[in-house]
């Protein structure tokens, strides 16, 4: 084959499809990339269909449904056997940001805007006026963006990896702030300090659990294990801002323990328990302190938490009294205290009494570990 142009040596051109081709079959290939054939049949229908696939709502339209067309076809050629390419699908939200034009209408970097004496949006490079635009999904067209090596060398990866799983559901838009970005990186000082100051106090690695714990020690345990539960369960449901819900409010308890009692085996376990949480989502930081903690090996090797049932039970309930459907008082308790018990607390119960005043009692209604509703004529 020659050039019709020049009349040399012609080279066939084969890069002719469009490139959607290639990205609605690739996940199939994967499962044996070195392979002759395109499709190793064996490979493919072990590894195939995908468990998870995570996108942009972008993908839904396009690719998305030229993956699920591909599959059918490669099926019914007999290179397949599943007939769905994803077994599951999850789409996620947006970073988002303000947008700010300058006088000429050219669109001006966040960290290019500051305020003037008179507190107007300026340009910081050529002091023209700014004007602040909508809020958008992060575009190298409109400038809307953060540098996020910037972001590293000023608070480190882990604080920007903490503030973008914490500040909304990942299936919704997110909205980066400086002031979202400094509390991330506040409380990551502040399971630091946590760690640092109570590491001196803490009992060897190894220590055996005492026979008796004290009741703090118990709450303390049933705080730690309901906080293993519910990460667990979040991360598996993609809900890791709730997550990072739980994950504060044991740091919360973990600081405001005194000295004398972060010297137990008790304390020890919940510190290495919350540094396994936060392995996955302050990975640098969680290291650090896996290893001043006396432990050999590295936290990415270490095993998942599991929450224990015992200490996934609440030992006491607070239940609400009322009287003719109106609320008189709660009352806390045993869970699964009789119904016998329970009536009698709620009568003797001086809120109660007030309400019920000389009339009739003609009924006491109790549900275990819920409610009590006295009916009075």
């Amino acid at each position: 084959m020659t050039c019709p142009t020049c009349g040399g040596k012609a080279t066939r051109e084969t890069d002719t499809l469009d490139t959607f081709v290639d990205s609605a079959w690739y996940f199939a290939r994967y499962t044996a990339p070195h392979a002759k054939n395109p499709v190793d049949k064996a490979a493919a229908n072990y590894w195939l269909p995908v468990d998870q696939y995570i996108g942009g709502i972008e993908h839904a339209i396009l690719h998305l449904l030229y993956a699920r067309f591909f599959t059918r076809v490669l099926k019914k050629l007999g290179h397949l056997d599943v007939d769905e390419p994803f077994a599951g699908l999850f789409t996620q939200g947006m970073v988002t940001h303000r947008t700010y034009q300058d006088s000429e209408g050219v669109w001006v970097f966040p960290e290019n805007v500051k305020k003037a004496r008179d507190g107007k949006l300026v340009r910081a490079d050529t002091g023209l006026a700014v004007t602040e635009g909508r809020i958008e999904k992060m575009s190298k067209a409109k400038n809307n963006v953060v540098d996020p090596d910037d972001i590293i060398e000023q608070f480190g990866a882990d604080t920007a990896r903490w503030f973008t799983i914490s500040d909304s559901p990942p299936e919704r838009d997110m909205l980066w702030t400086d002031s979202g970005i400094e509390g991330a990186w506040r409380f990551v000082q502040k399971v630091w300090r946590l760690a640092t100051e109570s590491i001196p106090h803490l009992v060897a690695v190894g220590e055996k659990q005492p026979e008796r714990l004290s009741d703090e020690d118990r709450d303390l345990l049933r705080l730690t294990h309901k906080t293993i539960a519910g990460v667990s369960g979040d991360i598996e449901g993609f809900h890791y801002n709730k997550a990072v819900a739980r994950l504060y409010e044991l740091v919360n308890e973990l600081s405001g323990i005194d000295e004398t009692r972060r010297k137990t085996w008790v304390f020890r376990q919940s510190l290495v328990t919350l540094v396994k949480l936060l392995g996955p989502m302050l990975p640098h930081l969680a290291e650090e302190i896996w290893q001043k903690m006396g432990h050999e090996t590295i936290l990415a090797h270490a095993p998942w938490p599991e929450a224990e049932e015992e200490f996934l039970r609440d030992e006491t309930i607070t239940i609400a009294v009322q009287v003719m459907g109106k609320l008189r008082d709660t009352l806390t308790m045993a869970v699964d205290a009789d119904k016998t018990s329970v009536e009698n607390l709620a009568l003797r119960s001086e809120k109660v009494k007030r309400a019920i005043g000389d009339k009739e009692i003609k009924k006491v209604i109790v549900v275990p570990n819920k409610i009590v509703n006295i009916v009075i004529g």
